[in-house]
């Protein structure tokens, strides 16, 4: 019995010495784990948060583009900034409450298509002047050259900071009811323009009847005859299948909308100059990119256009018309925009 009770003795003693080598070696690896998730929690600990809006889906070039800069951001700053997408109006149903809300400090940033600003500084209305570009390369130049950047360092005065352009691209003519051939064409029809006092009074030059109304709420009202027809490029006509309740489509290029990415001015100067410096180089990055899709998506969007809408091009004759028609529009808002403003972007026209 004694030797059995020993033995019994010896094996629950190596039992609980087994315990504890156990037990130590778990709690060291669970020192090590946790040390190494507090490292991984640190390195992307997203100190910075920048939460973007916008109104168009994530199918469009603008969702694409800002897919890319918040993956340049998160790479550049080692995930001390974080960027939140909220695309397809998911927080504003229209681009003016986008500004608004980023001016207000409500969200950190929007992209908003260039006309809509122009409500808040009246300057922008230099780039929705009638026929101003006559092509992608022309828009570019100005954009990036001294016009459009002038009109970003102007933006500080509403407290916005000017980031980079991208585009929605050249706006094209379509309704439900003709071919538009001639202004007088388009004498009566009621047109959906975005909230842009050049596009409303542009169009109601040509004898329509324009007005402004939510980009995300436009596939209802043609639908419900709100409107007889609208503007827009081709890349969106195609997303937001307004080919569905249009079926004439003018190839105009009447108008070209550059989208405007800025940021509240009082979080971006909370912002440490590195961390600045590295979201207005992915800003910029990410809208030329922007740029390539939104052309890629034109081309690919006419094609599926072709098969459902009866479609016709102005002639240079034609256009003519059109921009003679469209001329007292510069004269009524020189004054808004400046003369010298007014002179450089009518340069840009050829």
């Amino acid at each position: 019995m004694r030797k059995a009770l020993g033995i019994s003795t010896l094996i629950l003693m190596m039992l609980f010495m087994t315990a504890c080598t156990l037990g130590a070696s778990n709690d060291g690896k669970s020192e090590e784990k946790d040390s190494s998730d507090d490292t991984k929690e640190l390195a992307g600990s997203g100190e910075y948060t920048i939460g973007v809006t916008y109104t168009t889906p994530e199918s469009g070039a603008t969702h694409i583009g800002m897919e890319k800069f918040k993956e340049l951001v998160e790479d550049k700053t080692d995930g001390e900034v974080m960027v939140e997408l909220y695309p397809n109006g998911q927080l504003f149903a229209s681009e003016r409450e986008a500004v608004e809300a980023a001016q207000a400090g409500n969200v950190e940033m929007t992209i908003a298509a260039s006309a809509p600003v122009a409500g808040f500084d009246e300057r922008f209305l230099a780039l929705d002047l009638p026929f101003i570009f006559p092509d992608h390369e022309t828009a570019y130049e100005a954009l990036d050259g001294e016009l459009g950047q002038t009109l970003l360092e102007g933006l500080n005065d509403i407290g916005l900071v000017g980031l980079g352009y991208g585009e929605t691209g050249m706006r094209q003519f379509s309704n439900s009811k003709t071919a538009i051939e001639s202004p007088e064409d388009l004498k009566g029809l009621k047109i959906r323009t975005m909230e842009n006092e050049v596009h409303i009074d542009t169009f109601n030059e040509y004898g329509a009847n324009a007005s402004p109304f939510a980009f995300g709420e436009l596939y209802s009202s043609l639908q419900q005859n709100v409107y007889d027809g609208m503007e827009n490029p081709i890349n969106l006509i195609d997303q937001m299948k307004f080919y569905e309740v249009q079926e004439y489509l003018t190839i105009s290029n009447h108008a070209y909308t550059a989208t405007v990415a800025f940021m509240n001015e009082d979080f971006f100067d909370s912002l440490p100059e590195d961390i600045q410096e590295q979201v207005k180089e992915s800003a910029l990055e990410s809208m030329d990119y922007q740029r390539e899709i939104a052309r890629q998506q034109d081309d690919e969007g006419l094609e599926v256009i072709e098969e459902v809408m009866e479609i016709n091009e102005l002639t240079p004759e034609q256009k003519e018309v059109f921009i003679e028609t469209a001329e007292p529009i510069f004269d009524k808002y020189e004054d808004s925009i400046g003369t010298e403003l007014m002179e450089l972007a009518r340069s840009y026209a050829k």
